[in-house]
């Protein structure tokens, strides 16, 4: 999966001489440069006499020289049927099934060439040694990695390679033990089926198409497409159960612009950020934009502003499901290597923070590129080519815990990792589904996009998703507000979403907990309400509006989280969220004024319950004192059992009657 923005790492000789040890290209074997290649790779050892390089028929040397011209200019597929021929007319011709095995394995065709090397080796045991490296490296594009470190360690034995050799060959005997130790640290990995699929004619054609990014709803695909003389533009498909719809140009006019590259939509599909080099509003090389989504198509692309950009390279943004935060890749100074992943956070202004490295438990020596951030907000995939894996670039995942830090990086395995440089992966909102870009060999060109089951143990946390408006009460109308979510069990702000001009809002939620949602806006009494959500089932969407009231008198509001214990009114820990947006509504009107009232079922004695619902009012009355506010603006009143709103025949009634509630006594 290999893109302008995903270079090859450089763990070999120099390649003009010796490609055939790159992860990259696989052959250089030319029988002229025999001597050649043992002075560079060894010191010189007797061979054997078994294969005389001497002794070819002239006819199989012709064609082997005619392919070596097509090697060296990057012709490889053209190369292999005079290698072929080269063969057919000699088949001891060692040179030529050593320069096929290296093309074939350059094509990605491991099992033919790990054959043709074997054969080779049969025919002259001596003679293939120096060919054990690239040899091994074929084997563990097989996933053969225990054959692979055997043959990368009969390479070392030789006492004097020369230090390109000796690095290139530890940098591959690294890589097969990790594969390994993986393997034995993951036996899910044993059992796990990896069986990509073309995504098909409707999405992939015979350019390349990469850096696929999902709606959270998996009813949109939107993705890059190579097109001639270097240009890119960003093309979307409709997705339903029935497939993939007849991709087509984004709406709008942001294909415009030729030079842009990896992107990425939000989870609600109303924003989108990508790559580019516009040249009427950028720095110096690659900038970070933003597009919106309109009737008409999306907006005319931003520059995101220098605390996201610098006149260093920046690419491949995402966006967090709550369009909270966005993480992208820097080249700037100051990082651990050459390409770090970086965060800016969105501030209540609406503006972009200064964006800040991620680390260096995150960011290595090497390029870290192609972040994802999931639709439940923890968990983040992306590509290293300097944390330890299989070779070139892996894809690796990390997640959030609830104090915010992130987990260390886990490379997802063989074979979704390879010994080949891998690309962008996006997932689905269920966890289950990637999609990832790679030339295989059902390919209908160049890189096609392809989707595929996510192991268990690395897919993201399962997610729950609540979408709806806020709405005025009393005039129906839409309104833009803050929407805040807090876990109940830690009573802490989990996020908070800013609504978009429609007052519409869209929260991806982690399954198994309860929540409180509460939403504010200036001029309203603040709403507040339980989500019991810790036993609904994953994946699933929640329809909710919420109406705000205008503050005006005689208004009575409930209080839905304090939810006294029977007996008793100390206030429960769960309490604090709702009481302090009460606090903030009496600040931002400080001429307002409001009584807190008590009621309680009619269990026991009436006067009990008088006393208790009383006591109740009290206690948060003391409470708002506590944090500030004038007694002169509060009071509060029991009214025991005497006001039911539902039949105390029933426990579900007993219960909404058992209820604290405020009324704006004064404006």
């Amino acid at each position: 999966m290999l893109h302008k923005d995903i270079q090859p790492t450089t763990h070999n000789f120099n390649t003009a001489h010796f490609l055939f040890l790159s992860n990259l290209a696989h052959y250089y074997p030319p029988m002229k440069s025999v001597l050649f290649c043992l002075a560079v790779l060894c010191s010189p050892f007797a061979f054997s006499q078994v294969y005389d390089p001497e002794h070819v028929k002239a006819k199989a040397v012709h064609l082997y020289e005619s392919a070596l011209d097509l090697l060296k200019d990057g012709q490889v597929a053209e190369a292999v049927p005079l290698l072929t021929q080269s063969i057919q007319e000699d088949t001891n011709f060692v040179d030529a099934y050593l320069s096929l095995a290296g093309a074939l394995g350059q094509l990605k065709k491991y099992d033919a060439s790990v054959k043709l090397y074997e054969k080779a080796r049969n025919k002259d045991t001596a003679y293939f040694v120096i060919y054990n490296l690239p040899y091994s490296i074929n084997l563990a594009g097989q996933g053969k990695f225990t054959e692979a470190l055997a043959a990368v360690n009969n390479f070392l034995l030789y006492p004097k390679l020369n230090d390109r050799s000796l690095k290139s060959a530890q940098y591959r005997k690294r890589c097969y033990e990790f594969a390994l130790r993986y393997a034995a640290e993951h036996p899910s990995q044993n059992n796990y089926a990896f069986a990509p699929v073309n995504l098909g004619d409707s999405v992939n054609t015979a350019q390349s198409e990469y850096y696929p990014s999902v709606t959270v709803t998996d009813s949109l695909l939107v993705f890059t497409r190579l097109g001639d003389h270097g240009r890119e533009d960003f093309i979307q498909s409709s997705m339903s159960k029935n497939g993939f719809g007849k991709s087509k140009m984004i709406d709008g006019d942001i294909n415009v612009e030729p030079r842009k590259g990896a992107l990425s939509v939000s989870q609600d599909g109303e924003w989108m950020v990508f790559a580019g080099e516009l040249m009427d509003q950028g720095h110096q090389s690659f900038d970070i934009y933003i597009s919106y989504y309109t009737p008409q198509g999306w907006s005319e692309p931003q520059n995101m502003g220098p605390n996201i950009n610098s006149d260093f390279y920046e690419s491949g943004p995402t966006l967090s499901p709550d369009k909270r935060a966005l993480y992208f890749v820097s080249n700037r100074p100051g990082g651990y290597g050459g390409r770090d992943l970086y965060v800016s956070y969105r501030q209540a202004n609406g503006k972009w923070g200064p964006a800040t490295n991620m680390g260096p438990d995150i960011n290595s020596a090497g390029d870290e590129q192609a972040p994802f951030i999931h639709a439940d907000n923890q968990t983040l995939y992306y590509t290293s080519d300097g944390l330890p894996g299989y070779g070139g670039s892996d894809l690796f995942v990390i997640h959030k815990n609830a104090n915010g830090e992130w987990s260390k990086p886990e490379n997802l395995g063989y074979p979704i990792n390879t010994i080949e440089n891998e690309g962008s992966l996006a997932v689905s909102a269920d966890g289950l589904t990637a999609y990832y870009a790679s030339d295989r060999s059902d390919s209908r060109g160049g890189l096609d996009l392809y989707k595929f089951t996510l192991r268990p143990d690395i897919r993201p946390y399962r997610t729950l998703y609540v979408k709806g408006h806020v709405i005025d009460k009393k005039t129906n109308k839409k309104l833009p507000s803050s929407v805040e979510l807090i876990d109940n069990s830690s009573n802490k702000p989990l996020m908070k979403v800013q609504t978009d001009e429609l007052g519409e809002y869209f929260i991806t939620l982690p399954t198994g907990k309860d929540y409180t949602f509460t939403v504010d806006r200036k001029g309203y009494l603040f709403y507040s309400e339980l989500y019991a959500l810790s036993n609904k089932d994953a994946d699933s969407v929640y329809q909710k509006d919420i109406y705000l009231q205008p503050v005006e008198l005689n208004v009575v509001s409930t209080f839905n989280n304090i939810l006294f214990a029977n007996n008793s009114f100390e206030l429960p820990a769960g309490s604090f969220a709702e009481l302090d947006k009460l606090l903030q509504v009496l600040t931002e009107n400080p001429s307002l004024k409001v009584e807190i009232s008590g009621y309680t079922d009619n269990v026991g004695k009436p006067e009990d319950n008088l006393k208790l619902s009383s006591n109740r009012a009290k206690t948060i009355v003391d409470y708002l004192v506590n944090k500030g506010i004038d007694i002169k603006r509060l009071s509060y009143k029991g009214y025991g059992s005497t006001q039911p709103i539902a039949d105390n025949n029933t426990e579900a009634g007993r219960a909404k009657n058992r209820r604290t509630t405020f009324t704006v006594i004064g404006l």
